[in-house]
Order: C-alpha cells, then sequence, then structure tokens
C-alpha cells in the first residue's frame, strides 16, 4: 500500500504529479506499471498521461536497476581523449548495455552527456562521484568495488 499511501498523502499539493513520482521511485526503486494506474487513477488522470511523463524524465526507470549505477560521459571532449574505447571495454567487462543491468544485479550503466569534468576526460560517475582520466586499468579498480562480494553485496 506504499503507493496509495503517497499518493493520499501528496495529491493535494500543487503539482503533486512529480513529487508523487519521485517518492515512489525513492521508496520502490522504480515505478512500476502498477504504480502508474495507481497514481493515474489517485489523481484522475489517464495512463497514457502519467506514462508521457515517466518515460520523459530520464531519471524515471520501470524496471529495477542495479544497487550501483555508472554514468559513463559521452560528451564531445570525453569522446576526444579515448571516451568510446573505454566506454566498450566497460560495457564488454561488464557484459551489458546501457540502460541494463548487470545479471547479478550489482551495476546499472547509464551514458550521460556531460559530467563537468572536461578538462580530465574521459569521466565517469559512480554514484554521487565523479572520476576522470579513468583508463581501462582504472575502471576494473572502480568497478570492483561495486562488485558483490563473496558475503553478500557491499
Amino acid at each position: 500500500m506504499i503507493v496509495g499511501d503517497i499518493i493520499y498523502n501528496l495529491k493535494n499539493e500543487p503539482g503533486a504529479l512529480l513529487p508523487i513520482l519521485h517518492r515512489v521511485q525513492e521508496q520502490l526503486g522504480f515505478i512500476s506499471k502498477e504504480a502508474q494506474t495507481q497514481i493515474a487513477d489517485g489523481l484522475n488522470l489517464s495512463s497514457a498521461e502519467i506514462h508521457g511523463v515517466v518515460s520523459f524524465y530520464h531519471d524515471f526507470k520501470t524496471a529495477p536497476i542495479g544497487q550501483h549505477t555508472i554514468q559513463i560521459c559521452r560528451a564531445e571532449a570525453c569522446q576526444s581523449v579515448g571516451g568510446q574505447q573505454l566506454e566498450t571495454y566497460i560495457k564488454n567487462l561488464l557484459g551489458t548495455d546501457y540502460h541494463k543491468t548487470t545479471e547479478d544485479g550489482a551495476i546499472q550503466l547509464e551514458p550521460v552527456y556531460c559530467l563537468g569534468n572536461c578538462a580530465c576526460g574521459p569521466s565517469l560517475r559512480i554514484g554521487d562521484r565523479i572520476y576522470g582520466r579513468v583508463t581501462p586499468a582504472k575502471a576494473d579498480a572502480l568497478i570492483a568495488e561495486c562488485a558483490p562480494t563473496q558475503k553478500g553485496e557491499r
């Protein structure tokens, strides 16, 4: 009943849809089709309107995501210093592609089009931390910190 509670608590706020969507994602990790239907019913909107907003904003996810999100910069400055090669290396290392999660559920891979770290490319972000001049060896070390351990996930 989490989604119902969120709708009840926020539906009378001005512009309630975005705060409701953010709170649902915060609580559940993503916004499922079922949650979208509940939100549509609770706000007297169509499911298409809810889907339109969810699909417009790239931060909203409609399926579970990895425990860690790695964003690889795809802007021109990073591309000019090996960003595309780094991108290929990381995709092969993880065995996944953009907007996908590794099989173990540990890492979600996402493109980003500027991290504001142009002088230190190629760059990537893990969580809230930005890393510059990322080489394959540095990527290996950073990704190893995100990988599940023998005793469970970090």
